[in-house]
């Protein structure tokens, strides 16, 4: 490896790093203000400059590309006039209104210029003045306090896939803007927030809503989709007042959506704090003991095999255990997940999760989408996806048209019958699938959904079996679910007698069921007959619209739980608030019913749950971890061939759960986007 010097100490480097990186390798930490590690270099602050042997003057070592025998020094005073001048001048416009800033207590430019700023200016000219931008709902703007860095605008350009965001003007008159001043078209538009360095950007929904050292953090997991994205969430007295990204490269990196990030208004919004009971009709207030009785009168009083559950999109795996085992205390087996009917294989893990992981999509040669828009499915899967085709040139096609994705795509078709013609190699794609290394093909439930559900995922599978497409070292098969329960819920096997079929949905359509228990249910479309409906969830959404009974239970950021993202990788949601009212956690409000049945039945204990389904995951490895690989089953399934056409179906991407339907934000950002469709 080639080596460089310095401050007086060799170090090992890789070819390609720059001089900047080469010294964090030494434990040396350069200030910087426009440098990012995810995007590219622009050189525009100069506070990285370091003094290089045999240069006239100092470098920017951002950009400057590490080269052996370089010898580099960071401490004299050379270096420390050079970057004390570049502060002068970065502070010479800057309206120093730190005590009302809110990037105040994590601002970089703040932090900096306690070690290299002066107490007194010598320019004595007039500061400049930038009217506020316009950049949606989610972004406050105060471009007085801009350092032109251009992160924004980089990010917008090379990570977002959506270049809204430039620069107009030059020197001191450039102005950072959206050009018309019109809202992100961007489901990762926040996050220039957190890389702006200075507070020119900041958090509108959060303006003026608490200090960083006022806030609580927990480390915890979003469940807004399937990708298990990592998250911060900060509290005050209890209260959630904002959701950051925590850095993990193997899944969102360090960015997340701005679902994640803005619906957790949604949380104190349309709560349910206390139990109701319906009469005649209405809505009553009741106490738990009478509206527990209720509902074991109810139990008692009906067959087991007229009982059904459903568990909704964003329980956690211990929540909806308990749930199954106390279904199995009374003698009911309906149970179901699944909103819609869609074809699933549980026999193997490989049948339903994303085999060739999220980071593995940067190793593909090729990928081909059936039935699915990542773009709102699983943003920051589909942000991976975007990374791979600028950086690799990776050549990206469609079965069934997604839309307005962030990349340039091919649509080669829209019909199972597309399907059947590279299986059976008579198109050109067939081809080029078949002389690629590391092919990804990614199945969305809006496929898995038709009535060749089976058939499209087990002849894609048959195809990449015999082609060794899967294997230990590589597996193309991906099945790209969208709720963050799915994966976790069918290792439990939360399926009509544990099997597949559709035998919940057929029964529920007939009015077979004459009481029916929705678990967090929000997104199941019902019509209500005769059926008594119990409803256990944090918010007064569709669930508890039909409901004759409703118990409140907490939220995801009010109780601890496993989640397993689309991966089959295990994580832990933590809790980072108190359950609201006289809601409680769901295992909890189990053991309630169970008690007044029998006295002598013993408690569910989290702990002990905890432990249970970590035995039930399939190849369960460890917390974080990805599954363990395991041998592949060969033999395939039978399925018969329909002719029939592969659409897309629309997600309402800020309205997908009842927390995001609660959010205001999510509301104005829906509004704004509905907008921007009609009027182009």
């Amino acid at each position: 490896m080639p080596k460089i010097i310095i401050n007086g100490k060799e170090i090992d480097f890789e070819k390609g790093m720059t001089v900047l990186q080469a010294c964090e390798l030494a434990d040396v930490e350069i200030p910087r203000f426009c440098y990012h590690e995810k995007l590219s270099i622009a050189g525009n602050c100069r506070m990285c400059l370091v003094e290089m042997e045999k240069s006239a003057k100092p470098i920017a070592s951002c950009a400057m590309p590490a080269v052996e025998g370089m010898n580099i020094k960071t401490n004299t005073t050379l270096v420390e006039k050079a970057r004390k001048g570049v502060m002068e001048f970065l502070l010479a416009n800057h309206p120093l209104d730190c005590p009302v800033c809110d990037q105040g207590g994590e601002c970089d430019l703040q932090d900096q210029s306690l070690y290299y700023g002066v107490d007194k200016s010598r320019f004595v000219e007039n500061k400049r003045q930038v009217k506020e931008k316009y950049m949606g709902p989610l972004i406050k703007t105060q471009m007085t306090r801009c350092i032109h860095c251009t992160r924004c605008v980089r990010f917008a350009t090379e990570v977002a896939g959506v270049p809204e965001i430039g620069a107009i003007g030059r020197g001191e008159n450039m102005e950072i803007t959206t050009y018309l001043e019109k809202s992100m078209e961007s489901e990762l538009s926040a996050n220039v927030i957190d890389l702006c360095p200075v507070g020119a950007l900041t958090s509108k929904p959060y303006a003026f809503e608490a200090r960083p050292w006022e806030l609580k953090k927990t480390e915890s997991i979003d469940v807004m989709d399937s990708v298990g994205s990592n998250i911060r969430v900060d509290t005050y007295n209890w209260e959630v007042k904002r959701i950051l990204p925590r850095l993990n490269n193997e899944i969102n990196e360090e960015w997340i959506s701005d679902k994640t990030r803005y619906s957790c208004d949604g949380l104190l919004k349309q709560r349910l704090d206390i139990p109701y009971i319906k009469k005649n009709n209405k809505l009553y207030k009741s106490s738990w003991n009478e509206a527990i009785d209720l509902i074991v009168k109810k139990i008692q009083e009906t067959n087991p095999n007229e009982i059904a559950g459903h568990v909704g999109d964003m329980t956690g795996l211990e929540n909806a255990l308990a749930f199954k085992k106390f279904f199995n205390y009374f003698g009911s087996k309906n149970l179901e997940f699944r909103e819609k009917k869609f074809y699933l294989n549980p026999d193997e893990k490989m049948n339903y999760i994303f085999n060739s992981s999220i980071k593995g999509i940067e190793e593909s040669d090729l990928i081909l989408l059936v039935g699915t828009n990542p773009r709102h499915e699983a943003t920051m899967l589909n942000a991976r996806i975007r990374k791979t085709f600028v950086q690799k040139k990776v050549p990206i096609y469609s079965i069934g048209d997604p839309g307005d994705l962030t990349y340039d795509y091919q649509i080669i078709g829209d019909k199972t019958d597309d399907i059947s013609k590279i299986i059976k190699r008579e198109n050109d794609f067939s081809k080029k699938l078949l002389s690629s290394k590391k092919p990804i093909i990614i199945i969305g439930e809006s496929a898995l959904e038709l009535k060749s559900g089976k058939y499209i995922f087990e002849e894609i599978k048959k195809f990449l079996n015999e082609n060794n497409f899967i294997s230990k070292d590589w597996n193309a098969l991906n099945v790209l679910v969208q709720n963050a329960s799915t994966v976790g819920l069918i290792d439990l096997k939360i399926l009509p007698d544990e099997k597949s079929d559709y035998t919940f949905f057929e029964k529920l359509n007939n009015s077979k069921f004459k009481l029916l228990y929705l678990l967090g249910s929000d997104n199941l479309k019902i019509k209500k007959n005769n059926e008594f409906v119990v409803y256990q969830g944090s918010h007064g959404d569709r669930g508890a619209e039909i409901a004759d009974v409703i118990l409140p239970s907490a939220a995801y950021t009010e109780q601890n739980g496993l989640y397993e993202n689309l991966e089959g990788r295990v994580q832990e949601c933590r809790k980072a608030s108190y359950p609201i009212g006289e809601s409680k956690e769901d295992w909890k409000i189990f053991n309630l019913i169970i008690k007044k049945i029998d006295e002598n039945n013993k408690n569910f204990i989290f702990e002990l749950l905890r432990e249970e389904v970590k035995e039930k995951i399939l190849n369960f490895k460890e917390i974080n971890e990805l599954p363990e690989k395991t041998l592949i089953n060969k033999e395939s399934i039978n399925s018969e061939f329909i002719s029939e056409k592969i659409t897309i179906n629309p997600l309402d991407y800020y309205y997908s759960n009842s927390i995001s339907r609660a959010s205001k934000t999510m509301s104005e950002c829906r509004k704004i986007n509905q907008d921007i469709r009609k009027t182009g």
